[in-house]
């Protein structure tokens, strides 16, 4: 039964398209045109070639005749546009459309190849060449490979996932020995070989895998590739030091043997060509470094010289001590050390308050000292990174659309052929190698990707269209089957009945939303309080919430959205855990597990502040950059990492964690004698030690977050000697400096960028233009007839939260734009899904431009900037003379 009751449907069209030989301007062919609403069906007879009506009008002087099979209005009916082909013609009557006045072939008919004469230039061999290289373009993979059959094979079985996975595992199997292998605590410990046979296992692997890509490499530029060479010698190195290793072990073992080569791990995670998006991130740092080196080297100058004035003001005062006695600045590294520690603000106004209490004066020196080298230099420092972090990350994106216009025009060479001087893609050949890059796609909708692709509507696909190809595969694409509900699909009628019908208006209705968010809130008002009278009633009605959203929603839409999936399990968690507590009677004096489960549904609260505009440009940029956070992430862990390794051999077994229980003497002061008196024992820092590569890890995130880092360093410098301040100090100019400020460069930039793009409404790419003129994105009414053209707004994607209501298909197209406008305002955008009741046929799922990641704005946003028949030589760029800025393309 259809939704819409008693109205009339539109109809659906069926075009009966010309033989494969007889191609036409505008490309008519037999199939389904759905206008995206239910239908009525008509025949239609024409005896001209007729355009597809859902995207083309069609000529004024086409008189159909229309012949209605069934006047019931409720049942769907049949629209055909019938189209004479050339053997439904009578030999004795000719049409200008394929023969002229003396029976030749007209100039049109001879224009156009047969679909054999179309691919008689492509081998199996090129076909898969084709393909592996437009999979290149999509995936951002930029290899320089040989081109023979077997050595694409070879490529293309290189990208495979199940390859990539075991690279994956053998990578963090190789790191993870770092548990096992000594220095680390006695219980974790194995033997020596051991550890060993896992480490040439993945050596092994790694081997195979170098062999594998030089295979199909071009040699002179394997060889020549950086991350290829420093893979090399990684091995190399990890094969020397074993051999080393075994031999030390067996020859002295009580000496201490060290494996040097473990910090070398992490970056096997960098140079190995899968790991992408880290290798950028770090190519990023190196490119920055040497920037900032001249800002760098002028604050280090600043820092020596107010500690040279620091020793000759404070050193000879023989009165000024630190209140535990240490000296106050009584030599000139000290000096130096403690000012750069001052420079962090962690000892601040520690290091001073000595000499402000011998002198109220001597505090001018340290307020200089923090305007110049804390507020001045530190922040010159961040502004170029900032500044240089923005060019070497447009850089990027330009090497990137480089990569990518080479690979399609690789691509686009070998599938071309020529028509009136002009180099195209015809529908045949389209059809041929789409097959094969999306072969879960049907006829259908690889027919709709060339009309979308083909944004002329010359009827074939020119080279500056293939270009845009990567755009169009980046757009998700379903027919209505895939949109279905499980329930819609098995039980239609009960699904589709009125008491089903009003079932989903009132779920999809806003106020549904609504109310429940009240109930979150009033909830979190019962936690507050501690109120656990009401805990069943909320479950019950959270639960009521969960069924009605599967129901009408299906769960392959509901689970989709991570909001949805965190509302499942802290739900059904909670109920599971409220029956086993009424079953236990275990209700402790604390939070129970009950509570703790609603306070996480509380969060949910998240969701409302995103319909509120003050907050959703904050909250949908922290989403947008989650991806480039993890990066980021895997950067700060690769050197996390390579210190902590380095800490182990250097700290392991100095600083011992055994409680603050002092009755056994070898267990006093962290069981080293030399920490009795220190800060560090005092604060009972026993715990923050490099005894094993857990524990070194968060030492470093201390580290890194600043606060009492001198504190934490000072410990082990205690044991040890003041040569330790080397290590605390590189960590902290590389990790915090550099890397944390290269961090804040691109959340700054992230931000503006997502502030110009909700003020601007640009950055929109051809593709998704071309999907909103044509009306065929979800949330959308096609096109036909008098109301072709662009939608009015550019926000018809999606029905985008609960709150869209059902709308009839009678609606018209302004109203329901209307509403989409309005809903779009007012709705949620973390665990939103969209009403697709009244979606049918091809739809394209358009993103919105706050839900695009950050690269593929950028890239947006900068590829017009490029020129473009510039394909990026390898040797050079040709690009345009233009200032390369945000404030350029805004």
């Amino acid at each position: 039964m259809s939704e819409s009751g008693n109205h009339l449907d539109n109809p659906v069209i069926v075009i009966d398209g010309v033989e494969d030989d007889q191609i036409i301007p505008n490309k008519a062919a037999k199939e389904k045109i759905d206008t995206g609403q239910d239908s009525q069906t008509i025949e239609i007879t024409s005896e001209i070639p007729v355009a597809k009506s859902h995207l083309i009008k069609p000529p004024p002087n086409v008189s159909p005749r229309v012949k209605r099979e069934n006047q019931n209005v409720s049942k769907p009916e049949t629209v055909t546009l019938s189209i004479p082909t050339e053997k439904q013609q009578p030999s004795n009557a000719p049409t200008s459309a394929t023969k002229s006045s003396n029976g030749e072939p007209s100039e049109r008919r001879r224009r156009h190849s047969s679909r054999d004469e179309d691919l008689k230039h492509l081998t199996e061999e090129k076909l898969i060449l084709a393909q592996t290289l437009i999979e290149d373009a999509e995936s951002g993979r930029n290899f320089t490979y040989k081109t023979d059959p077997n050595y694409v094979r070879y490529y293309i079985l290189y990208h495979q996932w199940y390859f990539r996975l075991a690279l994956y595992i053998c990578i963090l199997l190789n790191m993870s020995l770092a548990l096992f292998e000594k220095p680390t605590r006695p219980d974790w410990a194995v033997p020596y070989w051991g550890s060993m046979i896992m480490e040439a296992f993945c050596i092994a692997f790694f081997i195979v895998r170098v062999i594998h890509l030089s295979y199909f490499s071009q040699p002179n530029i394997f060889w020549r590739d950086t991350k290829n060479l420093m893979v090399i010698a990684i091995i190399a190195l990890t094969i020397i030091d074993m051999i080393c290793y075994i031999a030390w072990v067996n020859a002295a073992p009580d000496t201490n043997p060290v494996r040097w080569s473990r910090p070398l791990r992490a970056l096997l995670i960098i140079n190995f060509s899968d790991g992408r998006q880290i290798r950028r991130a770090f190519r990023n740092i190196r490119r920055t470094v040497p920037e900032i080196m001249n800002v760098f080297i002028l604050f280090l100058m600043g820092v020596l010289l107010f500690a040279l004035l620091a020793l000759k003001l404070f050193g000879r005062r023989k009165s000024l001590k630190y209140p535990d006695g240490e000296p106050y600045f009584k030599t000139y590294f000290d000096s130096v050390w403690d000012l750069y520690v001052l420079v962090t603000t962690a000892n601040n106004p520690d290091v001073m308050m000595p000499a402000y209490d011998e002198s109220n004066w001597f505090a001018l020196f340290f307020m200089a000292y923090l305007i110049i080298c804390l507020y001045v230099f530190m922040s010159i420092v961040l502004a170029v990174i900032y500044n240089n972090y923005k060019e070497n990350m447009k850089n990027e994106i330009r090497d990137s659309v480089f990569g990518k216009r080479r690979k399609l025009r690789q691509a686009f060479s070998i599938l071309k052929i020529q028509r009136n001087g002009e180099d195209i893609i015809t529908r045949h050949i389209w059809e041929t190698i789409m097959a094969k890059v999306l072969p879960t796609k049907s006829i259908q909708q690889i027919d709709l990707l060339m009309t979308i692709l083909d944004k002329d509507g010359t009827g074939y696909i020119s080279k500056s269209d293939f270009l845009n190809l990567i755009n169009l595969l980046q757009v998700p694409v379903s027919e209505v089957m895939d949109r279905q509900t499980f329930l819609e699909k098995k039980i239609p009628d009960i699904y589709n009945s009125k008491i089903s019908r009003f079932i989903r208006i009132c779920v999809r209705h806003k106020f549904f939303r609504i109310f429940f968010d009240v109930a979150i809130f009033v909830n979190a008002w019962f936690i507050g309080f501690d109120l656990d009278v009401a805990d069943w009633f909320f479950l019950a009605i959270f639960m009521i919430e969960i069924v009605l959203k599967l129901y009408v929603f299906g769960p392959k839409e509901f689970f989709r959205r991570l909001w949805n999936i965190f509302d499942f399990l802290v739900i059904f968690g909670a109920v599971i855990a409220t029956c086993v507590e009424s079953v236990v009677g275990e209700v402790g004096e604390e939070l129970s597990t009950l509570d703790l489960l609603l306070v996480l549904r509380v969060m949910r609260l998240v969701k409302i502040l995103i319909s509120i505009k003050r907050f959703k440009l904050i909250i949908v940029t922290i989403y947008n950059i989650g991806p480039s956070i993890l990066t980021y992430g895997g950067v700060i862990f690769v050197l996390y990492y390579m210190f902590a390794i380095v800490g182990m051999e250097i700290f392991h077994g100095l600083v011992q964690f055994y409680g603050y229980n002092e009755s056994d003497p070898s267990q006093m002061f962290c069981g080293n004698p030399k920490l009795n008196g220190t800060a560090f024992y005092y604060n009972h820092y026993c715990n923050n030690n490099f005894n094993d590569i857990l524990h070194s890890i968060v030492v470093l995130f201390e580290l890194t977050v600043v606060n009492q880092w001198h504190v934490i360093s000072s410990g082990f410098i205690f044991v040890t000697n003041k040569w330790a301040r080397l290590y605390f100090l590189s960590f902290h100019m590389s990790c915090v400096i550099i890397v944390l400020n290269i961090f804040v460069a691109f959340i700054l930039e992230a931000f503006i960028l997502e502030y110009n793009l909700q003020r601007s409404g640009k950055f929109e790419s051809a593709v998704e233009s071309k999907i909103k003129e044509l009306g065929i994105g979800i949330g959308q009414q096609a096109n036909t007839g008098a109301n072709i053209g662009p939608p009015e707004v550019d926000k018809l994607e999606l029905v985008n939260n609960e709150a869209q209501v059902d709308k009839s298909p009678q609606m018209s197209r302004r109203n329901s734009t209307a509403d989409i406008e309005a809903n779009d305002e007012s709705g949620s955008e973390t665990d939103s899904i969209p009403d697709l009741s009244n979606e049918k046929g091809v739809r394209f799922h358009l993103k919105k431009k706050s839900r695009k990641t950050v690269e593929v704005l950028l890239q947006q946003m900068f590829e017009g900037e490029i020129n473009p028949e510039d394909d990026g030589d390898e040797n050079s760029y040709n690009l345009r003379q233009r200032k390369w800025t945000l404030e350029a393309v805004a």
